[in-house]
């Protein structure tokens, strides 16, 4: 498993949101791809990215134009978060609907 997991939920249609792409980014001078991927059935990512990753800050991009189309409020989800331990699992889930979302440190 890869140290940054995420999952997407549809709260508005009651299942898990499939096919959502994401992009797993560092910050460093600018930000740069670390890797991308794409929600499975389930609505999650289980293998984004490395086992490993040096302690900074990092990015999740959700692509969520391509999941609810193009009229939708949120057509890109940002998540910004710190990793201070490489080697502690970071899961990032998201609760979606047309006109808001919700995200935590998952475990």
């Amino acid at each position: 498993m890869s140290l940054v997991t995420t999952h997407v939920l549809d709260a508005s249609a009651g299942r898990p949101a499939a096919g959502v792409p994401v992009r797993l980014e560092a910050r460093g001078d600018g930000w740069s791809l670390v890797a991308a991927g794409r929600t499975d059935d389930d609505g999650r990512i289980r293998d984004l990215g490395p086992d490993r990753l040096e302690a900074g800050v990092y990015r999740l991009v959700f692509d969520t134009e391509s999941y609810l189309g193009a009229d939708c409020f949120f057509p890109e989800i940002t998540v910004c978060f710190r990793i201070t331990d490489p080697q502690a699992h970071h899961h990032v889930p998201i609760l979606l609907s047309p006109f808001a979302y919700s995200t935590y440190r998952g475990s």
